[in-house]
């Protein structure tokens, strides 16, 4: 009997196209299309915003690599709670996982599924405001649909993945060039004075970090799936440099 014992494995079937798309499908979510508009609210000015993204994206980008190491010297699937366990222990690490379980996970899922039914519903409400029933039905639609095709398939998971990846870059391509059009026709009034009516004390740019660490959140997911990537311990770094 114990010579016929086998290791149950997770299949390794994440590549690095799929999981760099799954990093970047998770960061570019709901954040990026919403957060400029609070931020640039809470913090008062342009060229303050300017500042405040280029350093959430700094923080990001430390905390990327930072993850990338991790996961080549422990190289097990569950992110945070794995490296909690091997270092900290059973205590902290249950901590993370019922606190992530209980209010962090489903807070952030909640926000972003919300976000996503405001712009599915919001065609079909035009120039009215869109009935919050239905945004909270479309909202647990999207919640349950894709726990539903996480559960039955990893490929077909990260196949959506990489064709939701597809869309957004498409649409954040559309806002920047965009931008830049108008840019070149002259609209350049929001550059002459760009740190003007900037609100400098602690809530405001408590406020504005909020939302900028907000729209790069995602970079430490691909930790959470360490056993279902090929190659990790080369493909955790390739992919953290692509991001």
């Amino acid at each position: 009997m114990e010579g016929n014992t086998q290791k149950l494995n997770l299949k390794r079937e994440v590549g690095l196209i799929a999981g760099v798309s799954f990093i970047a499908g998770t960061m570019i979510g709901s954040g990026i299309f919403i957060s400029p508009q609070y931020m640039l609210a809470a913090i008062g000015s342009p060229g303050a915003s300017f500042v405040i993204w280029t350093c959430c994206g700094l923080i990001s980008m430390l905390g990327g690599l930072c993850y990338a190491e991790l996961g080549t010297v422990i190289p097990e699937s569950g992110g945070e709670f794995i490296y909690m366990l091997r270092t900290t222990g059973k205590v902290m690490a249950f901590l993370f996982s019922f606190s992530f379980i209980v209010v962090m996970r489903p807070a952030s899922a909640t926000g972003i599924a919300l976000s996503f039914a405001e712009y599915v519903v919001a065609p079909f409400y035009s120039g009215s405001t869109s009935p919050q029933l239905v945004v909270k039905c479309v909202a647990a639609g999207a919640i349950l649909g894709l726990a539903i095709v996480n559960c039955v398939s990893v490929r077909m998971a990260t196949g959506i993945q990489v064709v939701s990846m597809v869309f957004k870059l498409v649409a954040l391509a559309v806002i920047i060039l965009g931008g830049v059009v108008m840019l070149f026709q002259g609209h350049t009034e929001n550059f002459e004075e760009p740190f003007e009516n900037t609100k400098a004390d602690v809530s405001s740019i408590g406020i504005a970090f909020y939302q900028g660490l907000w729209s790069f959140d995602g970079w430490n997911t691909l930790n959470c799936i360490t056993e279902e990537l090929k190659h990790p311990e080369v493909r955790l770094d390739e992919m953290q440099m692509l991001i």
